[in-house]
């Protein structure tokens, strides 16, 4: 795959999607959601377990293109707005679990970029925030929305009206993010994490990366159905093979 703002890698059954305009630290642009789209349409065709998202340089990425948005009139901000939800929102509904190695600024799109994600692992260096409140707007990639539902309310909006950015201990303290390293671990530690993700029953990391999101956009009684119906389909196939194994005392044959 060939794009103009990413570049895509791949370790064995692990896909890497690298953010690739160091020189604006990887602002993002029409472009960037354009070639975002049609990498996330080639994945299916990749057999992939997992996917990373990071950045080239010094940062993950500081935000939408300024100086892009800065020419558009109200039509065309909201197309931009929708266009970006609609990619991030990709991000988020893959079946496989995506995780974010954040290094440095993850800023405003870039900080709703690794919210999309399912796992944040940080370097010390990394900065989170949604600073658009200093240019008199607001997020405009779901960002309102994200934060809320991982820092809660109160906190969300602690950071959103003041736009005060987020050092990666303290996200770490939040739940923003999982795990924090130093910078230049960042890519070993991130690869470590999900090649233990990847070594799990592969159906089983699907059905409870599934059953995990619906249930956080529906009553519990219905998210406990779904966990119960999903629990019961492992059974005869990937989770009889994983509790043989267990009592055989050797690795499962997934």
């Amino acid at each position: 795959m060939e794009f103009t703002t990413i570049l895509f890698d791949q370790k064995d059954d692990i896909g890497i999607i690298t953010l690739n305009r160091p020189d604006v630290l990887n602002a993002l642009n029409k472009t960037f959601f354009d070639d975002l789209n049609s990498c996330l349409d080639q994945l299916g065709d990749l057999a992939l377990k997992s996917l990373i998202i990071t950045g080239k340089g010094k940062a993950f990425a500081a935000g939408a293109d300024i100086s892009e948005m800065a020419g558009m009139n109200q039509a065309e901000a909201y197309s931009f707005s929708k266009r970006g939800q609609a990619v991030f929102n990709r991000v988020e509904d893959l079946v496989m679990p995506v995780i974010a190695a954040v290094n440095g600024y993850a800023l405003g799109g870039g900080c709703e970029l690794a919210m999309a994600c399912d796992i944040r692992i940080a370097a010390k260096s990394a900065r989170f925030g949604q600073p658009e409140v200093n240019l008199g707007l607001i997020p405009g990639f779901a960002g309102t929305q994200r934060l809320v539902r991982h820092i809660g309310l109160s906190n969300a909006m602690y950071y959103l009206l003041t736009a005060d950015q987020i050092h990666s201990d303290e996200a770490l303290q939040l739940g923003l993010v999982q795990k924090v390293c130093e910078d230049e671990e960042l890519m070993d530690v991130t690869f470590k994490i999900t090649e233990k993700i990847v070594s799990k029953g592969p159906q089983a990391v699907v059905k409870i990366k599934k059953v995990a999101v619906e249930g956080t956009i529906t009553d519990f009684d219905t998210g406990s159905e779904r966990e119960s119906e999903e629990f019961k389909s492992l059974f005869g196939n990937e989770g009889t093979e994983g509790m043989k194994a267990f009592l055989e005392k050797r690795k499962p044959e997934w």
